[in-house]
């Protein structure tokens, strides 16, 4: 090749990538070929390119599900009343008052020495269910307050009725006197696909109505933080990477359309502030919860009586089971809807109804938005075959019945959480029956000197009855005309005890 052969062929070179580089940019970069991957506001689950009212292209954005949403979620702020004697102040507040004064107001009603002093326990976020002022939020954020107080979007203060709580799931709700007011509608939480787009509100640090976006990044996560003590906690969480931090607890987690489909409750974080993971409670667990609140005072919660764990590789291999899926059955409570339908230790649970489920948050979650004398169809595995049963759900008193508020209120008064002794609790007391104190706090039965662990076999108040039941321990004690009871059982070291209680 001569030397005007190679110029002309570095031109033609030139011309040629020129063009490539030309036709490349007006194919990736043109005006009509801009494309932006968006969540279709009509359509939460599907993609299209999203067109501007001027005609522009522009990337999605939660205005739609922001204007709905944030004049719907509060804040909330909880106080504590406790009177604090001279002797309980601190060196430092003693020495302000020398110079000072003490500058506490003082209730005259009680012992001079004593004052009378509210405080701030602790604040977050709820959101607004109906228009004349129920609101949702969580348990732990209006815990132990003797006095709730909202603030809404437009800066209106209420201060809230505590309707009811379920430690199991962390929720409560709450009632301020107020009309006209606005609202979330429900979404679908079934229907939030793994990297679909959400929103969190809530009230972060104190800075209200604040918006953040994020992906489910996955779904019926249990992260351990319900610690209940007759292992009745439900956590099947709604995962995302929405930044969720301090006060949010309670606030909405919304789809694209501003409807709510969870309640934000936790973070997963080494510091305490937001680091990567949110967690939110289903609104199909929260519709169930408030609605069951609202009509009971108490939450129905259904129960199948039985021990589970998640199929891994080496529990299928050591129990022999033919494939990874389903949640084991370790364990059944005798006299639980289990037991009636001929459920059995070593069967693995495949499906509730036409809901599938693959681990132990799934199943009880599925099982949670059932009510006691319910009907479900539940597939099992059992032997490498399938078998259907229909099991009708039971109480955690051992009944198909409604769980009244009066006996919530009974027990409370006692001061006990109570229930049926196991099959294996039975071996250990040898004993046949009897109602098992799970849980003792501050109220008659502790200050008559009834302890945890204590199973009550017997008792005298009208009439002698032997005790079987939560149910009927409760309504014993709710009928007694006699003012006080006697109430014999036994202690997990074999001492056999009475108490003589009063109970008016």
């Amino acid at each position: 090749m001569n030397k005007k052969q190679f110029l002309i062929a570095i031109v033609l070179a030139s011309m040629i990538g020129g063009g490539i580089s030309t036709a490349a940019y007006h194919f990736f970069y043109g005006e009509n070929k801009k494309t932006y991957i968006n969540i279709n506001p009509e359509n939460s689950t599907s993609f299209t390119n999203y067109q501007s009212s001027n005609g522009s292209q522009a990337p999605f954005d939660f205005v739609k599900a922001a204007e709905l949403t944030t004049p719907a979620v509060v804040h909330i702020k909880t106080y504590v009343d406790y009177y604090a004697s001279s002797s309980q102040r601190d060196a430092f507040s003693k020495l302000f008052e020398e110079f000072y004064g003490y500058r506490y107001k003082r209730d005259r009603s009680r012992n001079d020495k004593e004052e009378k002093q509210e405080r701030e326990l602790g604040s977050g976020s709820g959101v607004i269910l109906t228009q004349d002022g129920y609101i949702v939020t969580n348990n732990h954020v209006i815990d132990k307050a003797a006095k709730i107080e909202i603030t809404l979007n437009d800066k209106r203060k209420y201060e809230a009725e505590l309707i009811g709580t379920d430690p199991t799931t962390d929720l409560a709700l709450l009632k301020i006197d107020a009309e006209n007011l606005d609202f979330v509608n429900f979404g679908n939480s079934d229907e939030l696909k793994v990297g679909q787009w959400v929103a969190a509100v809530g009230n972060p640090f104190n800075l209200n109505s604040t918006v953040t976006a994020g992906i489910v990044s996955a779904k019926a996560r249990n992260i351990g933080i319900i610690n209940d003590k007759e292992n009745l906690g439900i956590e099947t969480f709604i995962q995302t990477d929405a930044a969720v931090n301090p006060g949010n607890s309670g606030g909405a987690l919304v789809n694209f359309n501003g409807e709510l489909v969870g309640i934000n409750s936790a973070i997963s974080s080494p510091t305490g502030s937001f680091a990567g993971y949110s967690f939110a409670v289903p609104v199909e667990i929260v519709s169930k919860v408030v609605t069951d609140l609202k009509k009971y005072g108490e939450v129905q919660r259904a129960l199948l009586g039985v021990s589970i764990q998640d199929v891994t590789a080496d529990l299928a291999e050591a129990q022999g089971l033919k494939q990874i899926k389903g949640v084991y059955i370790s364990g059944v409570n005798e006299g639980s809807a289990a037991s009636d339908a001929d459920i059995q230790e070593g069967d693995v649970i495949l499906k509730v109804n036409d809901t599938e489920v693959d681990n132990t948050a799934q199943l009880q979650g599925t099982v949670a938005r059932y009510r006691p004398g319910d009907k479900v169809n539940v597939t099992i595995a059992r032997d490498s075959k399938e078998y259907e049963k229909e099991i009708i759900l039971k109480n955690k008193l051992g009944t198909t019945n409604v769980v009244k508020k009066d006996a919530k209120i009974i027990l409370e008064t006692l001061g006990a959480e109570v229930r049926a002794i196991d099959d294996k609790e039975k071996e250990k007391y040898a004993l046949t029956d009897g109602v098992i104190i799970t849980e003792i706090k501050n109220g008659t039965l502790k200050d008559y000197g009834l302890r945890e662990g204590f199973v009550i076999t017997r008792v005298i108040t009208d009439t002698e009855v032997d005790i079987t039941s939560a149910s009927q321990l409760v309504s014993i004690f709710k009928n007694s005309e006699g003012g006080g009871a006697l109430i014999y059982g036994v202690y997990p070291d074999g001492r056999r005890v009475r108490y003589a209680v009063s109970l008016q």
